[in-house]
């Protein structure tokens, strides 16, 4: 009978370890271990991180990105006097900021959904930051619209409803070429390819 070799503090931080994305239990044991063989200081900073998340990153207000508490609220993009804040690119989430970035192409501004129209898991128009883009598009200064969502079928119904709400506004409404695979999720493709997307979109004007 195969008896459990670890102590109950590190299954602990293996169990916890084990909710991170892709970390399965092998993987959650190997970083366990691993930090185990930290010295002090690097555990106090960890811990000193882990700890100050929530109370040192907050939503952007003006985009929902994450930003420093310090930065007087926007996130460093929405802050950045070299972007182009008429030209607005929408995501679902967090990640796909980071991984539209990474393509080193895009100059203009973010705005993340928070999840996309998915009426079978309660997401509707209204319960995702939908209405907050909408405030923004009436100030008057946005000049295009790029719809980044994912090419799976909520990703996409979620592009047709953006492109529906807001046709007739004086906005030229893009969406991503369509050289991702059908069916991806944007956070994992790679950056050479989302800049061919981003570089060659497409117009979704005509209804």
């Amino acid at each position: 009978m195969s008896v459990n070799s670890l102590p109950q503090t590190l299954n602990e931080l293996i169990e916890l370890l084990k909710n991170l994305p892709g970390v399965g239990k092998r993987s959650a044991e190997r970083l366990a271990l691993a930090v185990y063989q930290w010295d002090d200081g690097k555990l106090d900073a960890l811990s000193e991180n882990l700890a100050s998340l929530h109370t040192r990153i907050h939503a952007c207000p003006v985009c929902g990105n994450l930003s420093d508490a310090e930065n007087n609220g926007e996130c460093n993009i929405c802050s950045s006097p070299l972007r182009d804040s008429s030209v607005i690119c929408v995501v679902e989430d967090i990640a796909q900021v980071n991984s539209l970035e990474a393509a080193g192409v895009f100059k203009g501004v973010y705005h993340v959904l928070g999840g996309r129209i998915a009426p079978l898991e309660g997401k509707f128009p209204e319960s995702i930051a939908i209405p907050q883009l909408d405030e923004r598009i009436a100030r008057g200064t946005v000049r295009e619209l790029i719809l980044a969502l994912s090419q799976d079928l909520e990703g996409q119904a979620t592009a047709v409803y953006l492109a529906e709400r807001f046709r007739g506004r004086g906005l030229k409404i893009t969406g991503l070429a369509r050289g991702l695979p059908a069916g991806s999720d944007l956070t994992y493709a790679d950056s050479a390819t989302l800049a061919v997307a981003l570089n060659a979109r497409i117009s979704l004007d005509e209804p």
